[in-house]
């Protein structure tokens, strides 16, 4: 069997109660953000698990062997660095290392994502070095690249608006390509206008 050449990333959080989606917990309570979330990485695992590519789960604490993550699709790890740059760094890295020649990186949280933005992003990926989702909050939801760039890990204030600026600032002069904006979920402003959320906020 030939070995893939494109490697998708996953990076999830472990799903425990008061331990996942705190800013949205601040206003729905932590049972219900934690719903959500499982909600979220169902459809994470729907929207990947028949790409015929490497696919590799970077849990945040530690492996969880029977979740919904299945072993003969996904490979599992955990994610280590002191914060969110090192983290998706050293992914990056243990993923060129394996021999992938095209690496993706997503969250567990886009609602919008679907099988055909991944397979767009690595065809990006065919014509560029880098490609990037930006969230419609100041982020990104997906970073891929055919070359390592330490400097996209580094001086970023994670988790606020200023994260896609600042990358965009340090590929300025290199071969990138942009996918849609789309809306990641962090508070409740972003998922109460949607219909499928509704369904969790009933009380």
């Amino acid at each position: 069997m030939n070995h893939p050449r494109d490697l998708l990333i996953i990076f999830t959080r472990n799903p425990e109660l008061g331990k996942c989606k705190t800013r949205l917990a601040a206003t729905v309570g932590d049972e219900i953000a934690l719903n959500i979330y499982k909600f979220l990485l169902d459809h994470t695992k729907n929207i990947t698990q028949d790409l015929n590519i490497g696919k590799w789960v970077y849990y945040s604490d530690d492996i969880w062997e029977n979740d919904i993550w299945d072993k003969s699709f996904y490979e599992k790890k955990v994610q280590s660095g002191n914060d969110l740059g090192e983290r998706m760094s050293n992914a990056f890295i243990d993923g060129f290392n394996a021999g992938y020649e095209k690496i993706i990186i997503i969250g567990s949280d886009m609602y919008d994502l679907n099988e055909n933005d991944l397979l767009e992003a690595f065809h990006f990926l065919d014509q560029h070095d880098y490609v990037i989702g930006p969230a419609i909050d100041g982020g990104y939801y997906l970073l891929g690249m055919k070359v390592l760039s330490p400097a996209l890990f580094k001086g970023k204030t994670w988790g606020t608006d200023t994260v896609l600026e600042a990358t965009l600032q340090d590929l300025k002069n290199k071969n990138y390509s942009l996918l849609a904006p789309k809306n990641d979920i962090d508070y409740f402003e972003d998922i109460k206008d949607i219909e499928i959320f509704r369904t969790f906020l009933k009380n």
